[in-house]
């Protein structure tokens, strides 16, 4: 390998993933860059050999030495406790975010076709709900736990806007579920916000997640980037690929400070894998990512004009409606090839920067407050009893003085104080107390204690304090707090 080859390291995935990347390396090899590609491992075959993670040790060696991955898709077992192997890169390697560009393409026939969609979907990629943190909290309760920070707020949102002035963008919504979830959901809304007016020529919106998967179905060419949150970013990001023709048009980059992960959205499609039909676009088009990432800017765009330029040909593989004949994986490879060079007459090369990350952090990051008070407990506990009765029962077992039952919920229902509210009663309920004293502070000995005297009449499995951070509540209040 001569000192200008750059390595790449690339993991065929499962299903036609092999059958897709070997189409995108073609491609990459016709350009005439110098890359070395360093073929591993991930997903099925690795969880079959008993590889929990579903990622090997010599394929982390690998990105830990290339820092560039291109990659077909993996397939995840569902149902079982083996994490994604997806997931296990994206956290591994930190890449924070997960962008998401699609665009209307010629001959590609949608109910939106002719307005001209140019949306970029910027997802959190590490935190929420993907970071797995699940418990059986009864035999018939889950539990999920969502982690939003304010590093990752801060990281997502510092990129959408990097990327939104990289592609002289110049609007960028925030999409979050701030109105019920107003800690979690509303933390990036909060940081979206203290962090816009450092972007003036760049026009910043929020907007409720439902409202805007309601707007993207009605009026999609409103939006330019959309930065959210990890679920809801899965799911819009789906969304606007459905918009322009579907998943097998959809490329994305995971970015992040050290590692970059380029990937179709699509999955693994069993279905016609082996079978040479499958639309290889998407990563053909994360590739041309990769290659603007790495530096190879005029290969990218020769890459992205050639996908372009064939599909105003009118050469579609089968995915594509209306297609009589399709072309086969690789005869559309060979089209591509064939029209590297050359322009699209529909869609002029777009200008790009480089994307001017944020700065990364080093050491733990804290978030200080100024004053920080527990003004009460939450206790999680299984039982059979009617809630009038499981409160006269918790009332007698806690004979700590300091502390009095405030509530009961079941299901996120009160059920204690009795209120006229039905619900459906399960044997997992969320018990407060709090100080019997207004305004008074719990101890951790209070707490102990608490959890003491509640664990020798019931089976709990869960306790959260209720904390004051200068002054304000710090957790989600109730109807009777």
């Amino acid at each position: 390998m001569s000192p200008a080859t750059r390595s790449v390291t690339v993991l065929p995935g499962d299903g036609i993933g092999p059958e897709v990347v070997e189409a995108a390396l073609a491609i990459i090899e016709a350009t005439g860059v110098a890359i070395e590609f360093e073929r591993h491992e991930a997903g099925e075959k690795a969880f079959k050999k008993g590889i929990e993670t579903g990622v090997p040790q010599d394929t982390i060696d690998s990105v830990e030495r290339t820092r560039v991955v291109l990659k077909g898709p993996l397939e995840t077992p569902i149902g079982f406790g083996n994490r994604s192997a997806n997931v296990t890169l994206r956290t591994l390697f930190e890449t924070y975010g997960n962008i998401r560009p699609v665009r209307e393409l010629p001959g590609v026939q949608t109910p939106f076709t002719g307005r001209k969609l140019d949306i970029v979907l910027v997802r959190e990629n590490i935190e929420d709900l993907y970071a797995g943190i699940e418990y059986m909290q009864t035999p018939g309760v889950a539990e999920s736990l969502k982690l939003i920070s304010r590093e990752g707020c801060e990281k997502i949102v510092k990129l959408a806007f990097a990327f939104a002035v990289a592609e002289d963008r110049h609007r960028v919504h925030c999409a979050t579920k701030s109105n019920i979830m107003k800690l979690s959901e509303g933390l990036l809304q909060h940081t979206f916000e203290e962090f816009a007016p450092q972007f003036p020529a760049i026009e910043a919106k929020h907007i409720l997640i439902d409202n805007c998967a309601h707007q993207l179905a009605m009026r999609p060419e409103q939006f330019d980037v959309i930065v959210t949150t990890n679920m809801n970013g899965d799911i819009l990001s789906d969304l606007t690929s459905g918009l322009t023709g579907g998943l097998g048009f959809a490329p994305s980059a995971n970015i992040g400070n050290d590692v970059a992960i380029f990937e179709a959205v699509h999955g693994s499609a069993p279905d016609i894998a082996g079978k040479n039909k499958a639309n290889p676009t998407a990563l053909v088009l994360s590739a041309a990512m990769m290659l603007r990432h790495i530096g190879e800017g005029k290969a990218a765009t020769n890459v992205e004009q050639a996908v372009l330029v064939t599909l105003e040909g009118g050469i579609r593989t089968g995915d594509m409606a209306g297609i009589s004949q399709p072309a086969s994986t690789t005869d559309f490879t060979k089209a591509v090839i064939a029209n590297l060079g050359q322009r699209s007459r529909l869609i002029p090369p777009r200008e790009y920067r480089k994307i001017q990350m944020p700065v990364q952090q080093k050491g733990v990051r804290v978030v200080k407050a100024a004053s920080r008070s527990v003004v009460g407990v939450d206790i999680y506990l299984e039982s059979e009893m009617e809630p009038d009765k499981l409160a006269q029962n918790l009332q007698s077992a806690v004979r700590l003085k300091s502390v009095r039952l405030q509530m009961i919920t079941n299901r996120g229902a009160i059920v204690f104080p009795t209120t006229d509210r039905q619900v459906s009663l399960v044997d997992h309920f969320r018990c407060r107390f709090v100080p019997a004293v207004e305004n008074a502070e719990l101890s951790d000995a209070d707490i102990i204690t608490l959890l003491q005297q509640v664990g020798g009449a019931h089976r709990w499995m869960h306790i959260e304090k209720l904390q004051q951070f200068d002054g304000a509540p710090a957790f989600s209040k109730s109807q009777v707090s």
